[in-house]
This record gives structure tokens, C-alpha cells and sequence, in this order.
């Protein structure tokens, strides 16, 4: 979504987080009733190549995968907390990436980019000498039943 005020133009933007190549993600339930509100109960999982025929029984073929923790890739390990994501290494994570592309794009060497402290998201202000201002702010977010 977008929204003008006077000389500030604020972009909010639902970024969706995919899982790495054989891993699954499980929004686990709060209270046994209510789904979890926070990225820290989105749990990562090794998915077993066999798991989409066999459904919930233990794979023989494939038995390092049955006990369905993260394998730890340094992506993984940057942004996971034991076997569940983090936001807030995801959100450092993507501020640091947001940081680094922007020196790296010198067609935009007149406005001036600053990535505002947040914990959950990537908050970004641009601005130009002309008093114009465009804020981002990138909510990151996981697809209930989607692999």
C-alpha cells in the first residue's frame, strides 16, 4: 500500500519469506487454539524427499531427515534461533542487504538513503535536496500452507 502526506510518500510493502531448497515452514500454534503472532514460533524444517508420499509416517530410505531440525547452511544459521525463525536477524539481515545494494546503484546518487532502527522490519527513508521524502517499510511474512 501506499499514502501521500504533503511532501512524504510512505510504501508499505508484505515481503514474503520462502523456505531454502528442502526445508518446510510450520506456524505452530499458541495456546493450542490460537495461531502464534510472532516469526519466533515459525519453525524450519528438513523436508524429506519422501514426505509427500508417505504423509506423517518415518522415512527408512532418508533417515537423517526424519528428525526434521534445520541443517544448519550459514543463511539458516543467520537467520534462525535454535530450529525457528528470527525477525530480528531477519530484519538485520535485510536492512544490512538494503544497505549494501544502495551503494551499488549510482543512478540514484542524488537522494540520500537511511535505514531507521526497527527490530521487526526494514525501514527505510529516502530523501533528495528537494525536500521530498519516500519511506519503505518491509513486513516480512510467511504464507500459511504453502511449502
Amino acid at each position: 500500500s501506499w499514502n501521500v502526506f504533503e511532501d512524504k510518500i510512505l510504501y508499505q510493502l508484505l515481503v514474503y519469506l520462502q523456505p531454502p531448497p528442502m526445508h518446510t515452514f510450520r506456524l505452530e500454534l499458541y495456546n493450542a487454539m490460537h495461531l502464534a503472532e510472532r516469526c519466533s514460533n515459525i519453525r524450519v524444517m528438513l523436508e524429506s524427499p519422501c514426505s509427500n508420499m508417505m504423509g506423517d509416517m518415518l522415512c527408512s530410505l532418508h533417515p537423517h531427515h526424519n528428525n526434521q531440525t534445520v541443517q544448519c547452511s550459514p543463511l539458516l544459521c543467520t537467520l534462525c534461533t535454535g530450529s525457528y525463525l528470527d525477525v530480528e536477524e531477519i530484519a538485520c539481515w535485510v536492512q544490512n542487504l538494503v544497505q549494501s545494494a544502495w551503494e551499488r546503484l549510482p543512478q540514484w546518487h542524488d537522494w540520500k538513503l537511511t535505514v531507521l532502527p526497527s527490530a521487526r522490519s526494514c525501514r527505510i527513508l529516502l530523501s533528495r535536496p528537494s525536500e521530498l521524502q519516500l519511506y519503505a517499510v518491509l513486513v516480512f511474512a510467511v504464507q500459511q500452507g504453502s511449502p
